[in-house]
């Protein structure tokens, strides 16, 4: 047998329905690669072998009933342990939600299911999702399959691990500031994050979100392949009566000039060398493929992290972060007071009226620069992939790491689709970020695969 678990989730979907192979044999094979090189990085942190093969049965016998197949039918796929699953803990990698076992599947993994993927496991996440690294008190630390001296990001970190590393074709992640995006670029692999909207959300088994995670909060795939993002996002994005902010836009949604403003410095930031390169070399990528690159003043990225960061730590004024405190991750107590120190004022009911005033203004600047210009390509961070754990080693090298990542800082706040193009998958894994107007995913996926055309597929990390 070849060796399943490194084809993409096009070719697994393709080689079961047409039964060329089995789900249970895709899914074996994965398990075998999880329980080989998981020890090593830790990325899946709820393992659910004999679940994960009862579902792979379920789908070979679905198939052999005449069943129509869905568009991942006996794919491998792991989710993140922000969601609720039922019969697991939704624990965001937090001491204080190790018992919180969800009774009722999230949308998300009810649509996953349902386009018949097969769940091996649930990825980790730091404390309270809230860093470009991946380590917490419960789960542990996960290392970056490609390099284990470089960041594997966060918060979706798990997920761009297992993704990298072979366990699972497709991986679930959640982005309200990167975390999608950037462990999408460290672990050398795409990731999109979509419109507010899009893939419904919910977690019946806690409380409602509060309105930053509301507004800039999302579900989306990472994957080795372009296609195979686009497949998640399709099979993720279905409708769902428990959330009433999914929105019913079609994904096509017709001809767009193929023009793109090509910004290696959003407002100066100090882009390296070598990730400026990248941006040069997709840029020759897209014009190649008939994209034309034009000139134009983007608007300001710096105004949206402020405001960004001032409705983050509104939610926190409510009890002063008492459970983060409560948690005592000694990391996630240094990173929260480490952010309260960058807010540009203290926050207030008046400081959050203000940025949610303001964001209508900035949103509508934002849309209508993406609707003239049509694409963005610009950094996914300033430096290359971070070295492991760097936000905590000073007060100065967070606020280095902070300032790196004014793009994925930003851009949530205005609600627009980026994409996380891999551009490099070797020691130190490269990308580069494209950005369009709200419900323009299609805009994404089209230029990311002229990317890939060029650059190649996202290879398994060689573990």
């Amino acid at each position: 047998m070849s060796e399943i678990w490194k084809l993409d989730a096009a070719e697994v979907a393709q080689k079961v329905t047409a039964g060329e192979i089995s789900a249970i044999e895709a899914t074996e094979q994965t398990l075998e690669r999880l329980a080989g090189v998981n020890p090593m990085i830790n990325a899946v942190v709820d393992e659910i072998p004999e679940q994960a093969m009862d579902e792979a049965r379920k789908r070979d016998q679905a198939l052999a009933r005449g069943e129509k197949p869905g568009i991942l039918h006996g794919v491998p796929v792991t989710v993140k342990v922000t969601v609720d699953q039922a019969g697991f803990a939704t624990t965001n990698g937090l001491r204080l939600q190790k018992d919180h076992r969800a009774e009722v599947d999230s949308p998300v993994v009810t649509n996953l299911k349902q386009a018949g993927a097969v769940i091996v496991g649930r990825t980790n996440t730091p404390s309270f999702s809230m860093r470009w690294f991946t380590s917490n008190s419960l789960h542990g630390h996960t290392l970056n399959p490609r390099n284990n001296a470089l960041t594997p990001g966060g918060s979706s970190g798990g997920a761009g691990a297992a993704t990298a590393a072979g366990i699972g074709t497709i991986g679930h992640g959640t982005d309200i500031a990167g975390s999608i995006r950037y462990p999408a670029y460290a672990c050398g692999v795409h990731g999109l994050r979509p419109t507010p909207g899009r893939i419904p959300a919910a977690n019946l088994s806690l409380p409602e979100r509060y309105i930053s995670g509301q507004l800039a909060a999302v579900s989306g795939p990472l994957a080795r392949s372009v296609e195979d993002i686009r497949l998640g996002y399709l099979a993720m994005s279905v409708e769902s009566g428990l959330d009433p902010s999914w929105v019913p836009v079609p994904h096509d949604l017709g001809e767009y000039p193929k023009t793109v403003v090509v910004c290696t410095n959003p407002d100066g930031m100090a882009t390296s060398a070598l990730a400026a390169a990248e941006i040069q070399r997709a840029a020759e990528c897209l014009e190649q493929a008939g994209w034309k690159i034009i000139e134009a003043s983007i608007p300001s990225m710096r105004e949206l992290a402020v405001h960004q960061l001032r409705l983050w730590f509104s939610e926190f004024t409510l009890d002063g972060g008492q459970a983060i405190y409560d948690e005592g991750n000694e990391e996630a107590i240094f990173v929260f007071e480490q952010g309260k120190e960058m807010l540009d004022r203290p926050t207030s009911l008046e400081s959050l009226m203000e940025t949610l005033q303001r964001r209508m203004y900035l949103a509508r600047q934002w849309q209508q620069f993406l609707l003239q210009n049509t694409l963005l390509l610009c950094p996914i961070s300033a430096e290359p992939p971070f070295p492991d754990m760097l936000d905590v080693r000073s007060a100065e090298d967070f606020r280095s790491v902070f300032a790196a990542q004014l793009t994925q800082v930003a851009l949530p706040f205005v609600g627009v689709p980026a994409m996380s193009v891999c551009t490099k998958a070797d020691h130190i894994p490269l990308g580069v970020q494209l950005v369009a107007a709200r419900f323009r995913e299609d805009i994404l996926l089209d230029a990311a695969q002229a990317i890939e055309d060029t650059c190649g597929k996202a290879p398994t990390a060689d573990i």
